[in-house]
């Protein structure tokens, strides 16, 4: 694993050790990976909506296509 340093003013480290402390992390570093993760996952959900967005249009979803995706769901779930 890689080290990184990183400088904070003192308000933005108070703000660090309380979250470390109220959210039951163990360490200011796995708080920091724990953002950087979400940050990720925001990412990444960011470019499957923008690609949605830019994909041709198709017909209108209606009841029976979520009734066969709440099906295939449910099938899934008594595996």
């Amino acid at each position: 694993m890689s080290t990184m340093n990183i400088s904070l003013p003192d308000s933005l480290k108070s703000f660090v050790d309380e979250q470390v402390t109220r959210r039951g992390f163990g360490t200011s570093s796995e708080y920091v990976r724990e953002l950087i993760r979400k940050d990720q996952d925001r990412l990444h959900l960011r470019g499957l909506l923008i690609e949605g967005a830019s994909s041709k249009l198709t017909a209108p979803a209606g009841a029976a296509y979520f009734a066969s995706l709440r099906e295939r769901v449910n099938r899934r779930a008594r595996r």
